[in-house]
Parts: structure tokens; C-alpha cells; sequence
């Protein structure tokens, strides 16, 4: 806690909001839509995150759920969460034009799942059950993989041979919470093999390590973020378990219940890898106008990862400029 005498103050989380995943899904859909004209037809929501979804709205993209909803040869973009193979197939059968706007690290659990799949191993995904990362992961390969949705799932996993079988995961998880369902199928399958590197992706595991940080000198957590945003959902849960007394999720400023600060001292600070800092700012603006003027940055990490756009969009790119001399 703070000492006496000390005024109202905010510990801002950094890293916090985009990740190199997020920021190049986001100007995969900008660049499209500079290239090509609207609309640009975006196959779930690109990212989760309201605020980013509504300006890519008003610029012209349109997200659909499924291939179907596109008209035929239009341009379609596919989300960062990464999607099964049968919707290539699909898009190629409506004579789409697809860009895959899949996050690198989601590409590679992909990738190992292929793998692992190949060498007839069981596959235990550990995930959220009908989050669209796990259901493009798991199209890989179904006849291989079973989900693990937390630790209580990991009870009733049974598998064809206890010497075969490797565990992989959704990139976006509690670190702790999946470390603890590893534990417990390890009990189970003592031989259980891990991923060749971390599947939680670097991005996740930087925005709850600095939570971690600051959370047990937190009254209450304020974590920018939407529902549907599995790793911001998360850091409500790792701030809770790290001691915050209270942690609340909000999209925009104004979702904050001035209830939540009454008698809070030490407001904490973060925001999910899908959100732009701006909203972050209007945050620190409101709790300012509240008395939250003190407001420290706790650094933890500086992220300077980048990942070059899709290929089929930079080839068009590179055409276009040539095009125009």
C-alpha cells in the first residue's frame, strides 16, 4: 500500500496494448483498403477489440462470420487468430482473393501441430473451448487433437499411446494457469512432451508479468480490454490472483463506476494486446479529472518485435508502386 500522505496515484503497466501481431493485422486492413477500394470483407473480427472493429468499419471493411457471406472474387482478409484449412479451401472454391492476416505465432503452433500430427502423435491442446484461434489450431489436425480447457479438464484425457502424446497451446492464456493444467497431465502421462519453444506468446506473457508487478499494490486494476479479448480477460484474472483487491475489464473510459474508486488510493493500469493506447490515455484523462494525477510507469520489458505484412498483400503493393512508376 501507499503510505500516509501520499496522494491518489496511477501504476501504468508497460508493455501494455498492441502487439506486433495485433498492429500487423490491424494495417493489414488499412493497406487493403488503400490498395484495393472498399469494401475489404474481414472474416471475423480481425482483432478482438470494439473500438478497433468500428474505425475499420467506418473505413470500409466489412466482417463477416463465414467465407460464404463474401461475394464471389472479392477480397477477403482472415483474422489474426488464424483459421483451419477447410477455409482456404472454401475461399478457393468462391474464387476469393484471400489475405492471411494470421499472427506469425499463431502460425507457428499451427505449424507444430502439422508436425506432431505427421508423427502420429496425440496432440492435447490446451485452450478455450470455441475461442477461434483453438478452433483454426485444432483444424490442422482433428483426428489428433483433444482440447484441455484449464486443469479440471485435464482428468479425462485419455490416450492412444501414454509415450506418444505433446501438449501445445492457445497463444493467448495464463501463463500460471496453463503451467498448472501441464502439472496435471503430467501426473497422468508422465512421458507428455512440451512444444519446442513457448507457445503463450512473448506479448501475453510481458502484460501479466508486469500485472504481477504491481498488482499487490493495486486497490483496484483497471484493465482496458474487450469481453471477447481472451488475454485481456486474463489479466483481470492475474491481477485478482496477484493481490489486487479489485480489477475491473472496461472498453472505454467512461464503462469506469466511480464506485470502483471509492476509497482507492493506488489505481493500476493496463491494457489487452488488441488495444490502441489512445483509449488507454482516455482513461488516465478520466481517473485525472477524478484526482488520479500521480501516475508512475512501471516498465518491465520494451517490445520492439515487428512482422512484415502477408505476402500477397506486399506483392500487390510492390505492383501498384511499380505501376505508378
Amino acid at each position: 500500500m501507499t503510505e500516509a500522505g501520499i496522494g491518489k496515484r496511477v501504476l501504468l503497466a508497460k508493455p501494455r496494448g498492441y502487439c506486433a501481431g495485433v498492429d500487423r493485422a490491424v494495417q493489414t486492413v488499412e493497406e487493403a483498403l488503400k490498395l484495393y477500394g472498399a469494401p475489404i470483407y474481414v472474416r471475423k473480427q480481425i482483432v478482438h477489440n470494439k473500438h478497433v472493429v468500428r474505425t475499420l468499419e467506418a473505413k470500409g471493411a466489412i466482417f463477416v462470420e463465414e467465407n460464404e457471406e463474401v461475394p464471389e472474387g472479392a477480397t477477403v482478409i482472415f483474422s489474426a487468430h488464424g483459421v483451419a484449412p477447410e477455409v482456404y479451401e472454401q475461399a478457393k472454391q468462391r474464387s476469393l482473393k484471400a489475405i492471411d492476416a494470421t499472427c506469425p505465432l499463431v502460425t507457428k503452433v499451427h505449424q507444430e501441430a502439422k508436425r506432431f500430427a505427421a508423427e502420429d502423435y496425440d496432440i492435447l491442446l490446451i485452450g478455450h473451448e470455441g475461442h477461434e484461434e483453438v478452433i483454426g489450431t485444432a483444424g490442422e489436425a482433428p483426428e489428433h487433437i483433444q482440447l484441455v480447457d484449464g486443469p479440471e479438464d485435464a482428468d479425462r484425457i485419455t490416450v492412444r499411446d501414454p509415450n506418444k502424446v505433446v501438449w501445445l497451446s492457445q497463444t493467448t492464456l495464463s501463463v500460471d494457469e496453463t503451467m498448472e493444467t501441464v502439472a496435471r497431465l503430467k501426473k497422468r502421462l508422465p512421458m507428455l512432451q512440451s512444444p519446442p519453444s513457448d507457445d503463450i506468446c512473448y506479448a501475453t506473457s510481458n502484460r501479466q508479468y508486469v500485472v504481477k508487478e504491481i498488482a499487490a499494490e493495486c486497490d483496484v486494476v483497471i484493465v482496458v480490454g474487450s469481453r471477447n479479448s481472451s488475454n485481456s480477460v486474463r489479466l483481470v484474472e492475474v491481477a485478482l490472483d496477484a493481490g489486487a483487491r479489485a480489477g475491473h475489464l472496461v472498453d472505454f473510459a467512461h464503462e469506469i463506476d466511480d464506485a470502483w474508486l471509492v476509497g482507492a488510493q493506488t489505481v493500476g493500469l493496463t491494457s489487452g494486446a488488441s488495444v490502441p493506447d489512445e483509449l488507454v490515455q482516455e482513461v488516465l484523462t478520466h481517473l485525472a479529472a477524478r484526482g488520479y494525477t500521480d501516475v508512475e510507469e512501471v516498465v518491465t520489458a520494451n517490445e520492439r518485435l515487428t512482422f512484415s505484412l502477408p505476402q500477397e498483400l506486399k506483392r500487390d503493393m510492390k505492383a501498384a508502386a511499380a505501376a505508378r512508376g
